[in-house]
């Protein structure tokens, strides 16, 4: 590609995305989203410990595991922030023993929510914890990092008969100092810091401006279809450097167009190749690399 096409493709990188936006169906996405279990909640932390769950766990195929999510949060009772607060151990295994859900286990999410309740006690919620840990660091990476070193900081000897966490519970709760893009955990803090829009709830006191774009197979794949990326790993790095270019289009809130874009990937309408059919009505097409 010539420097001039470059430069031209650049210039329509961000009225091409405001169309995928715009043509979104959000609320018929949401249906195949596992926000749209945390929707069912107005208490804030409600909201949030449902929502620490669903993305935690959101790993997979969508249509398997969020069954499982939906009797989960069923067998939490109506407030699963209440229960995550005052339950005792033995209750939190109680109520999480139906669950499984490939590498996961009961223990595994009592453990979570053991940890979370503990935040809820000391601090009044997960959103306060974030906030003040994020204004002391400046730094959306550090303040995650200390969000899970805080979830996995608990005493677990009541609910595993050992003191530090399952190898499992780390898996649902990667740390970003490691390299991982921590997807997952960056989709819980896009659902509570931006909106709230139908989608994301905009509960927690960060700016949207901080946020680091959730990275997933399908948002990867497509940002290195239209240059958002030219890295083939999904790392922190990688996600920093999507979220950089759309940060140039949007220095407020650059992650607003990852919705749009995940569930164009989800969805199975991107066909990953060049597809006179399923591509001619894309959005994208016109700074798509088998377009362009």
């Amino acid at each position: 590609m010539t420097q001039a096409a470059q430069w031209k493709r650049a210039a329509l990188v961000g009225p091409a995305l405001e169309d995928l936006l715009r043509r979104t169906d959000a609320a018929a996405r949401v249906r195949g989203d596992p926000v749209e279990l945390v929707h069912a909640y107005s208490d804030p932390l409600d909201v949030e410990v449902a929502g620490l769950l669903c993305a935690a766990l959101a790993y997979g195929r969508v249509d398997l595991f969020k069954p499982r999510l939906a009797a989960l949060l069923r067998a939490l009772g109506p407030s699963p922030g209440a229960t995550a607060r005052d339950a005792t151990p033995s209750e939190l295994l109680r109520r999480c023993a139906g669950f499984a859900y490939r590498m996961t286990g009961p223990r595994d999410v009592a453990c979570l929510l053991y940890g979370a309740g503990r935040i809820v006690r000391a601090h009044g919620s997960l959103g306060a914890f974030f906030a003040a840990r994020w204004r002391a660091a400046g730094s959306l990476r550090v303040a995650l990092g200390e969000l899970v070193d805080e979830l996995c900081a608990a005493d677990f000897t009541p609910l595993l008969g050992q003191r530090g966490p399952t190898r499992r519970l780390k898996h649902l709760l990667p740390h970003p100092a490691r390299g991982s893009a921590c997807k997952r955990l960056n989709l819980f803090l896009r659902w509570m810091v931006r909106g709230p829009d139908g989608v994301d709830f905009g509960l927690w006191d960060v700016p949207p401006s901080a946020l680091v774009m959730p990275l997933d197979t399908h948002v990867h794949r497509i940002g290195r279809f239209i240059g958002l990326t030219r890295r083939k790993d999904l790392s922190w790095r990688t996600a920093e450097e999507v979220t950089g270019r759309l940060r140039a289009l949007d220095p407020s809130d650059p992650v607003r167009f990852d919705f749009a874009l995940s569930h164009l990937g989800i969805s199975g309408q991107c066909a990953s190749r060049r597809d006179a059919r399923r591509c001619a009505d894309c959005s994208l097409k016109p700074i798509c690399r088998f377009w362009t």
